[in-house]
């Protein structure tokens, strides 16, 4: 990114580049990327949004004009309403290339528009988080640039999202679906070096706007920016998409009552902090010398030393390691898993899922583990550190009756008792629609 490297734009856009990570796995963005959405649905709503906001940047770009001081400033300004201008016109000439037109009537705002445009407006108007239009206590022309650099703080990071989102997908599109790929007029255009100049104008006129301005007020352009990438990502989020299935990870909450949603969550060091495997075998090896002393047990387990049933464990865990890592480059070496391809990823899975069940295996015929006893089991599955936020999060769902939500929740620990037990604590698993899926 040709940025400067101590420029505010700069800064900004590094330090909440964490929100922006979640736009790409939105249903939206990876139906685009694969050029799967509903061209007649999906896509064409999502467009007839983008003209909002492209009248809202033209309007906003003018009212920010207005408020700069310096001619210099107003020529910038100036030159990016043009630019915005100009997209606008060219909005017709993409749409007759994918083959639909709009209605004649105006077209209405989804809610995620109107937040993001309202915001942008009351900003370059000079209304700051509700307030009443700095304008009004401004006394001298010069201090009203400050709102123009506020207003820019609302645009620029709009721009960086989209020449961000349409770079990923087009380094990630198949060389050989490139000419096939119905988005790909939209994703050309966004990836461009012509719209990554006017991503820079906006970024360069926000660092220069900002220049004279006060702590507190290089504070407030900070909360703009923020607030305008979490306002953007928020209207990508909301995209319907309307019978289409998607598989995505969960970064963001979703509109429930529209979307029927099944997650997918491992159990192992995703929920949980710790492998529950290994947990198992320090439970067997712990639990061996007592059964052996009681005489409660006279399987090969309980006559087993301690120290064997640990270096076994040992020997297990280390090949288990070594042969996960083999597996993994394999499957990078031979099939290109970053691109947006149904069969190299099911051969991927089946490949892990088959070194998975070996090394199952293994450690069955190893005899660690026969023997374990059911309520030593739960007393672990109780005790078990969990995941900051994990146990919340499925509360909310277990607890709300309006989800339109399966979870199913995967480990290879062979031993249902034990997940069960580490979610009971302050759950009603028999509201819960969990289902454990063991290897």
């Amino acid at each position: 990114m040709a940025i400067d490297e101590g420029g505010l734009a700069r800064r900004l856009w590094f330090k909440f580049r964490d929100d922006s990570v979640f736009s790409l796995y939105t249903p939206f963005f990876v139906g685009l990327a694969s050029a799967t959405l509903h061209s007649e649905t999906t896509f064409r709503h999502f467009i007839s949004q983008d003209l909002h906001f492209l009248k809202a940047f033209v309007l906003a770009y003018e009212l920010a004009e207005d408020c700069a001081d310096d001619e210099d400033d107003k020529n910038g300004l100036r030159d990016l309403r043009k630019r915005a201008v100009g997209r606008l016109q060219m909005h017709d000439t993409f749409v007759r290339e994918w083959g639909f037109e709009f209605p004649n009537e105006d077209i209405s705002k989804d809610i995620a528009t109107t937040k993001y445009t309202d915001f942008l407006l009351a900003t370059a108007s000079g209304k700051i988080e509700g307030e009443r239009s700095v304008l009004d206590k401004i006394a001298t022309p010069f201090e009203k640039t400050k709102v123009a650099a506020y207003t820019l703080a609302a645009l620029a990071p709009c721009m960086r999202l989209y020449a961000f989102i349409s770079t990923e997908i087009q380094g990630i599109i198949n060389p050989d679906q490139d000419s096939t790929h119905i988005y790909k007029s939209w994703i050309e255009n966004y990836s461009s070096q012509v719209f990554e100049e006017i991503a820079l104008q906006n970024e360069d006129m926000l660092d220069k706007l900002s220049v004279s301005l006060t702590g507190e007020e290089l504070e407030i352009i900070e909360k703009l920016y923020h607030q305008a990438m979490k306002l953007q990502v928020d209207f990508i989020a909301a995209q319907p998409i309307s019978d289409q299935q998607s598989v995505v990870p969960l970064s963001r909450v979703h509109d429930f009552s529209k979307r029927h949603l099944m997650i997918l969550c491992d159990f192992d060091l995703a929920c949980t902090a710790f492998d529950s495997a290994a947990i198992l075998a320090e439970i067997a090896i712990i639990t061996a010398p007592k059964a052996d002393m009681d005489g409660s047990d006279q399987t090969q387990l309980a006559r087993m030393p301690s120290a064997d049933l640990r270096s076994t464990w040992d020997v297990l865990s280390t090949q288990y390691t070594e042969q996960f890592e083999q597996c993994v480059e394999s499957i990078v070496a031979s099939e290109r898993v970053e691109e947006f391809n149904y069969e190299p990823l099911c051969s991927a899975l089946e490949q892990l899922a088959e070194f998975e069940r070996k090394a199952n295996e293994r450690v069955v015929q190893s005899g660690v583990l026969k023997g374990l006893n059911v309520e030593d089991i739960k007393r672990a599955g109780q005790s078990l550190i969990l995941q900051d936020g994990c146990r919340s999060f499925f509360q909310k769902i277990v607890k709300n009756e309006n989800l339109k939500t399966d979870v199913h929740v995967l480990s290879y620990c062979w031993c249902n008792d034990l997940i069960v037990s580490a979610f009971s604590s302050g759950m009603l698993f028999g509201n819960a629609l969990y289902t454990f899926f063991l290897k």
